[in-house]
């Protein structure tokens, strides 16, 4: 396997595809804003005009886009991904999508003698930049093992998950969690704060103990400086977490927390907030 195409230069996408192309990989890209990707292909990645056209003749073709509607665009109809990769390909969406979407990209892929797998991945930018994504993926165990070298140049915590739409609904869970943690730590620094203590202390303290997270120690510390840049969009958690909430529908389960702090994002996003970083949840607290 020696040539991919890569659809999605974004945040994380810039820095996965530049690791591909360190590791040897002839490295096809496209993107809606060509100007985004300007810095990759200055480093030697060839550009494409089209999704379609960045599929014909790879040994596969790794996507990384916003919204489900984005990922039904890229791989089905006449310029999709599915109808122009070549027969025996390997089709790896990297988006964090809905399950049911996966499992209907595997069906059509399989129909045409493709291999698609869906392998979500978590630790934002900071993670694409170093290379030490978690990728969670579903498909075919003899498609995982093919694409395992490809996941080792992005990735470190690689693990399959089981079968189509297994790796997106390991992705919710992991969703969940961060859901979860993001309002428990902001609700710390709120009660820091109304207590008169020093935040940076009582962060400190607790992250060494068992309120110890990732979300306490980097989103934490990027509250505590002010800085609400986004290692990850408010507007594409939120697409997550809905995900999430309608899948846990379908399985007849009440997830209060998730829903919960879907709803305090979405009190942001309503107000302008969408392009800033999930740590902009404590806005929520800062206003009430």
């Amino acid at each position: 396997m020696k040539k991919v195409g890569f659809i999605g230069i974004g945040v994380m996408g810039k820095s996965m595809a530049r690791h591909l192309m360190q590791h040897g990989y002839e490295v096809s890209v496209y993107n809606r804003t060509q100007k985004k990707a300007q810095e990759i292909l200055d480093e030697g990645a060839i550009w494409c005009a089209s999704a379609g056209e960045c599929a014909k003749g790879q040994d596969a073709v790794i996507t990384i886009v916003g919204y489900p509607k984005d990922v039904e665009e890229v791989y089905f109809g006449a310029g999709g991904v599915i109808e122009n990769a070549k027969p025996g390909a390997y089709l790896i969406d990297m988006t964090t999508t809905s399950p049911r979407l996966s499992q209907e990209i595997f069906r059509q892929a399989a129909a045409k003698g493709l291999h698609a797998l869906d392998a979500p991945v978590s630790g934002g930018d900071t993670g694409a930049k170093n290379a030490t994504l978690a990728i969670m993926v579903g498909g075919e165990k003899e498609a995982f093992d093919a694409c395992l070298p490809l996941f080792e140049a992005m990735g470190k915590n690689i693990v399959y998950q089981g079968p189509a739409g297994s790796g997106q609904h390991c992705k919710m869970a992991n969703q969940i969690v961060i859901a979860g943690t993001i309002a428990g730590v902001c609700e710390a620094i709120a009660y820091a704060k109304a207590q008169g203590l020093d935040p940076d202390v009582m962060l400190d303290t607790i992250s060494t103990g068992a309120a110890g997270s990732w979300q306490l120690s980097n989103n934490g510390a990027q509250i505590l400086k002010g800085n609400m840049d986004p290692g990850f969009f408010i507007k594409h958690f939120i697409k997550d977490m809905s995900i999430a909430t309608e899948e846990a529908a379908q399985r007849g389960l009440d997830l209060g927390v998730l829903d919960q702090t879907l709803q305090m994002y979405r009190e942001l996003e309503a107000d302008g907030l969408g392009d800033l970083g999930t740590q902009a949840l404590i806005r929520y607290y800062d206003k009430k």
